[in-house]
């Protein structure tokens, strides 16, 4: 069953962010099981961001979060935001595209 991962977070260091996406991106090529990625900002707050992760299970996200790279980048994501990140953890029941 596919699952999402939803991550809240606020920063002001957008930039330095997406260095570290990049890098964890080059780090874990070949190894990684997410499978898509959708990357937004909230309009009316400018410092508020909404990642949407998709995995093709919640077994292979937990191999995805076990890598050694991704507890390394979740550091300094952390290190980043002006606040504790949310995860919301999601199976999806249904997948309906038009």
């Amino acid at each position: 069953m596919t699952f999402v991962q939803v991550i809240e977070y606020e920063t002001e260091r957008e930039d330095e962010m997406e260095r570290v996406f990049d890098e964890w991106l080059r780090a874990t090529e070949g190894k990684r099981t997410m499978t898509r990625e959708v990357h937004t900002k909230d309009r009316d707050n400018p410092a508020h961001y909404v990642d949407i992760v998709e995995f093709p299970s919640y077994e292979q996200a937990m191999v995805n979060n076990d890598l050694p790279e991704t507890q390394r980048v979740a550091e300094q994501f952390r290190s980043l935001c002006t606040s504790e990140p949310r995860f919301i953890n999601l199976e999806v029941l249904e997948d309906e595209r038009t």
